[in-house]
């Protein structure tokens, strides 16, 4: 899957079955040593519940994305 495809999917949270938003113009977090992706960096104005806000974005961590579907990804947010 290339980045450019994930633009446009519905973002779903697991536990509550609630629909956060959609996927604008994502930016991966990249880990430089090991080139695993760390998070998605989501462009936002709004901030969304258990996720970190930096700026005008949304941090969601890669271990938070339980499954990228053709139309949704599925996050999974801790409870804290």
């Amino acid at each position: 899957m290339r980045l450019s495809e994930l633009s446009g999917k519905e973002i779903v949270d697991l536990k509550k079955a609630e629909r956060l938003g959609v996927l604008g113009q994502t930016d991966l977090e990249i880990n430089e040593s090991t080139g695993q992706i760390q998070a998605l960096l989501i462009p936002s104005s709004v901030s969304w519940f258990g996720l970190k806000k930096n700026g005008n974005e949304v941090r969601v961590p890669w271990s938070h994305i339980k499954k990228i579907g053709n139309d949704m990804v599925i996050i999974d947010i801790p409870e804290e």
